[in-house]
């Protein structure tokens, strides 16, 4: 190749990140046959190429809805997009009067506690809703509508998050500053107000795909899917175990029906581009490297409070530090196996979600042991 992806905006890509961009598009950039009416009979016409017009923000030259060939909704973007459709759920309508009454019942540690892993998931659920935008815009500039589409649709679901928190905590009473329950926890604000808000506003001035694949095992990868995912685990603990706070319950389950499509999404994003260029691997693998520290920082500090005697809910600081590095890394043999492979095929391969799905299935099981 000709320049290194780390320094190569998009519109001036390889040709093998500009495959990557054209492959969604492809029927729009080509002469189809297209059925029209005439004279009350059907008839086959082929229309002639047209050129690829931008839909990039601020650069806008046409409409990919209108382009050759309209929208692929075999994609993986429109899949997704399809199921979440059908997958809406109100936070207001979730009851959080038990969780009151048992929130009241805890003790001191108990409730600190409490309100040290939702505040961490509030925080975390505004983080993403406020510093995806970025993506929204690459995806433009790449030329993707199916996958801007698609994280419309997700920051809608991070705001459905940031709101189902925020309303425990005032049926909680827990109405004056939280800062107290984040703070403290040194990895957790390195990810939520430096390596998240910087990988993906890293895109608004380079969208490149070295970049998209950072923000994405940022992102997807360490936030949802193993911090996320850890969180699940220890509001098991909490709740489950105790048979407390069904309306946290019924939150969270929310939440991982929706963060299961995100972390397909995101297992696609990154399957793209390194199918497009194998170099990108790398960048997977390096970004990973860089948030284990403070990932698993994220896991511990909370244990800090408690040292030298148990800690509430019998949360396990080893379980907790096993969950989570188990979780680090599962994807990315899904990943490494897109290199070499054909973009067209990539783009329509389900099995990113099959494996969350499969994924769902394993942690259930691990959850309902941990409670019992």
């Amino acid at each position: 190749m000709s320049s290194s992806p780390a320094s190569t905006p998009w519109r001036r890509s390889t040709r093998a990140t500009r495959t990557c961009a054209t492959a969604a598009t492809s029927a729009a950039s080509s002469g189809t046959d297209q059925p029209l009416r005439q004279g009350g009979r059907t008839v086959t016409t082929t229309l002639p190429s047209q050129p690829k017009r931008s839909i990039e923000h601020g650069k806008r030259e046409g409409f990919a809805s209108l382009s050759q060939g309209g929208l692929n909704f075999d994609s993986f973007p429109m899949r997704l997009f399809s199921k979440g459709n059908g997958r809406q759920w109100n936070p207001a309508d979730i009851d959080f009067s038990q969780d009151a009454e048992d929130f009241a019942n805890m003790t001191d540690d108990e409730r600190w506690w409490t309100c040290a892993l939702a505040a961490q998931f509030l925080a975390g659920e505004e983080s993403v809703t406020q510093d995806l935008q970025p993506f929204v815009a690459a995806m433009a500039a790449e030329g993707r509508l199916a996958d801007e589409m698609y994280l419309t649709q997700f920051v809608y679901e991070e705001a459905k998050h940031t709101m189902g928190f925020r309303r425990f905590f005032d049926a909680v009473g827990m109405t004056g500053d939280l800062h107290e329950f984040i703070e403290f926890n040194d990895g957790y604000m390195e990810i939520f107000t430096k390596q998240l808000p910087d990988s993906l506003y890293a895109l608004a001035n380079d969208p490149s795909p070295r970049n998209q694949i950072r923000a994405s095992v940022t992102y997807n990868h360490i936030v949802e899917g193993t911090l996320a995912l850890t969180g699940y685990f220890a509001w098991s603990k909490v709740c489950t175990g105790r048979g407390i706070l069904p309306g946290i319950q019924k939150l969270i389950k929310h939440i991982g029906d929706d963060e299961r499509r995100h972390m397909a999404w995101g297992t696609f994003t990154c399957r793209r581009h390194v199918a497009a260029d194998d170099a990108m691997w790398e960048v997977v693998d390096e970004r990973m490297q860089e948030l284990m520290v403070p990932s698993m920082g994220v896991v511990t500090a909370t244990f800090d409070k408690y040292e030298g005697q148990d800690p509430p809910f019998a949360v396990d600081v080893s379980e907790m530090a096993e969950y989570a590095m188990d979780k680090l890394g599962r994807r990315l043999g899904a990943i490494e196996s897109a290199r070499g492979a054909n973009l067209l095929d990539i783009d329509v391969d389900a099995s990113p979600e099959l494996l969350e799905e499969k994924f769902h299935a394993e942690d259930q099981e691990q959850l309902l042991a941990a409670a019992s």
